[in-house]
């Protein structure tokens, strides 16, 4: 489907008969982020008449799912909790209906380099690369590695670890005495790193939901950091990364970066809503970075802007994907 053009919306229905899980925080890197993901969606919720309440993942959540059986679980949990399916496979075993991407697809997707082989395949842009493993520069000589990698890729390069989210390890290398420090900082957050070219041009999220005629493209946020990296620090703090909302770009442009969002969403499989990262180079060529499962959904995050320039209300979406669920689980 094309980008939508909604430009308001009918009063928020009600959703006084559902009842929800909301999960969020998590072990990992990323659990800041999605505690504040899920408080804001579970007021949200709220606003739209959901009995929704939060739980983390942990020990107790199978048992209290049990106890206390949800119409459908919103999963705001960020990072590999959230995102690499496997969480998603223990709630298909435990008959529990969620919203979102399938675990297969959650997987694919939160691989980086294996989700743009995928893209690529499909005739899509995504800048050229390299995925190695932290043993690959042990074994074979860091020096020797590297020094392959800027003569097949040329500087400056964007280092960022092969799963994972939120900017965390992703810095731009402009200068080959930087790169080995940014390798080692990269594997701080996984055991596989992605060296990719740097591609100069206008960095955009674009969200995509489904709310039953298939998957949609919301308008594109343009992205403009202070520091002119997209980082952890540019993304969730406030002030120092300025969004436009929806991205100032010409209307063909503006076609073909939905059109991409939506055949991103596709061709990896996946389900609800996803939101892709790409860059817009000065020709106008779309370029794929990588595509979350999890957005956020802070009071910072995109896809709550997107949905909003839109017409549509976070909590009204959310209660809307977690009933469709509830009534066809998969």
């Amino acid at each position: 489907m094309t980008e939508s053009t909604a430009t308001s919306q009918e009063p928020t229905a009600r959703h006084e008969h559902l009842r929800a899980v909301v999960l969020s925080g998590g072990l990992n890197f990323e659990r800041e982020v999605s505690l504040s993901s899920g408080t804001q969606v579970a007021e949200e919720l709220a606003r739209a008449g959901v009995d929704a309440e939060l739980r983390d993942a942990d020990a107790e959540l199978l048992p209290g799912l049990a106890a206390s059986p949800a119409d459908a679980v919103f999963i705001a949990l960020h990072g590999a909790t959230g995102e690499d399916g496997a969480l998603r496979a223990v709630l298909d075993l435990a008959g529990v209906p969620y919203v979102g991407s399938p675990a297969a697809a959650s997987r694919l997707a939160w691989d980086k380099p294996a989700a743009k082989s995928v893209v690529r395949s499909a005739g899509l842009a995504t800048p050229d690369w390299v995925a190695l493993p932290h043993s690959t520069f042990r074994e074979l000589g860091a020096g020797a590695v590297l020094d392959l990698m800027v003569a097949r890729l040329g500087l400056p390069l964007m280092v960022k670890p092969a799963s994972g989210g939120s900017a965390l390890g992703v810095q731009k290398v402009s200068r080959v005495e930087d790169l080995p420090a940014a390798m080692v900082s990269c594997f701080a957050y996984g055991d596989t790193v992605l060296v990719e070219r740097y591609v100069d041009g206008v960095e955009v999220a674009l969200g995509v939901v489904d709310l039953g005629d298939g998957p949609e493209a919301l308008p594109a946020v343009e992205i403009e950091p202070e520091s002119g990296v997209f980082d952890y620090a540019s993304r969730y703090t406030p002030g120092l990364t300025e969004y436009h909302t929806p991205a100032r770009l010409s209307d063909d442009v503006a076609s073909r970066a939905a059109a991409l969002a939506v055949r991103v969403h596709e061709v990896l499989g996946l389900a609800d809503l996803s939101r892709t990262d790409a860059i817009i180079t000065p020709d106008g060529e779309v370029h794929f970075l990588e595509v979350n499962v999890s957005p956020g959904l802070t009071e910072t995050s995109m896809f709550p802007m997107a949905l909003e320039a839109a017409g549509y209300e976070l909590g009204d979406v959310i209660a809307r994907l977690l009933a469709a669920r509830a009534a066809h689980p998969r």
